[in-house]
């Protein structure tokens, strides 16, 4: 009976912990592509090496903020517009460093 319940249990958590990952796979796919935004600009010149340092630490703060709304199991509607607002303000300041004109030399 008690390895039925622990049984149970271990499914429970399996399930709540996949939904909440699944629940968030357009903040993921956002945040890899803005990854890959600022690698492109660190290889181009586009981005100095501050530059890049300063967007990866935001971006590092954006995935500390997804991992503790996923830590209860469930991503709520207003945890996903937070982290989808920081995502935003993020690619807006990729952008801007990008096109400052100030380059690697």
């Amino acid at each position: 009976m008690k390895q039925l319940i622990l049984a149970a249990a271990i499914f429970v958590a399996a399930v709540t912990t996949a939904s909440a990952q699944s629940r968030t796979p357009m903040i993921h796919n956002r945040q890899q592509r803005q990854e890959v935004r600022i690698q492109q600009g660190r290889h181009s010149g586009q981005l100095t090496r501050a530059e890049a340092y300063r967007l990866q630490q935001q971006h590092a703060r954006i995935r500390r903020d997804v991992r503790m709304a996923r830590a209860d199991g469930h991503v709520s509607a207003r945890e996903r517009a937070v982290i989808r607002q920081r995502q935003a303000v993020a690619s807006r300041s990729i952008y801007r460093q990008k096109h400052d004109f100030q380059y690697r030399r």
